[in-house]
């Protein structure tokens, strides 16, 4: 059964080992309201300590992913008393920026399935996930220069660029415009287009796919990808992959990876201590 978190967000166990997140106001196209992001960090710090869930579905209810700030119902934030206006909008700006960073230090892969808009927010949010699946039907846009604001907001300056490189990242940054899925696809802003009633079962199928593999493993993998977006040299990058690296080899996974295919059977990874480098006296 789904979990309730006021309604606007929803958690449910999509298979096992994955917890799916969706958002829930399809009404206003999931648009991001204060209660929608409370809801959604709330979601993050759960699933996070989920020590069953290995990867993460990400996804909006109805036919958008996420059509960004709600312009006629973003609510207020909790405990204002005895703030002045900038603080509030401080602290307001805060719970939304401070989504992606979350979503980078969850333990667990995130897979974005994307129906719909992703708009100004919720392309963002996109940016958060290490995987972005989407259907034929997504469009992607960056709203805030629409909206007589900046393209530039929740980290997405230091990632699209990094993501689909610096002429096609300014393309859509300063000109406001729509691209759809074929774009996004052929830009690297998405892995994958699929058919609309496709989605779901695609990346359900990718999410369980990745289920397969040492808990451990997606882990250090998450976290390499995302170091390597800030490591500035080749040598930094190869040093943080050999530790992630040694750490895996001191497991039993890849011995049983060898037993596995010399059974000519699927492995199964237990993330358990290697017991055969020391030998039976070994400590």
């Amino acid at each position: 059964m789904a979990d309730d978190r006021a309604g606007v967000v929803l958690i449910d166990q999509a298979a096992p080992h994955v917890r799916r997140i969706t958002l829930n106001r399809p009404e206003r196209l999931n648009a991001m309201s204060i209660d929608l992001v409370i809801a959604l960090h709330d979601a993050f710090d759960e699933v996070a300590a989920d020590n069953d869930c290995r990867v993460v579905v990400l996804t909006g209810a109805g036919d958008a992913f996420c059509s960004g700030l709600d312009l006629k119902d973003y609510g207020i934030i909790p405990n204002i008393d005895g703030l002045q206006v900038g603080r509030i909008a401080q602290r307001s700006m805060r719970y939304y920026s401070r989504l992606i960073p979350r979503m980078r230090k969850m333990p667990q892969p995130i897979v974005a399935a994307m129906d719909g808009p992703a708009y100004g927010g919720g392309l963002c949010l996109a940016l958060g996930a290490e995987l972005r699946i989407c259907s034929d039907r997504a469009h992607f846009n960056a709203t805030g220069i629409v909206n007589g604001l900046t393209s530039t907001e929740m980290g997405i300056s230091f990632l699209l660029p990094r993501l689909i490189g610096a002429a096609h990242s300014n393309d859509l940054l300063l000109t406001g415009r729509r691209i759809g899925a074929d774009e996004a696809h052929r830009m690297g802003l998405v892995s994958r287009v699929v058919p609309p009633g496709e989605l779901a079962d695609v990346v359900l199928e990718v999410a369980v796919g990745m289920t397969k593999f040492s808990p451990y493993g997606l882990h250090y993998t998450k976290d390499a990808v995302w170091a390597g977006l800030e490591i500035n040299s080749l040598d930094a990058a190869i040093e943080f992959e050999d530790r992630n690296q040694l750490m895996l080899g001191f497991t039993d996974n890849l011995p049983e990876a060898i037993r596995a295919f010399d059974a000519d059977r699927q492995p199964v990874y237990t993330d358990e201590p290697r017991r055969d480098i020391w030998g039976d006296g070994g400590a």
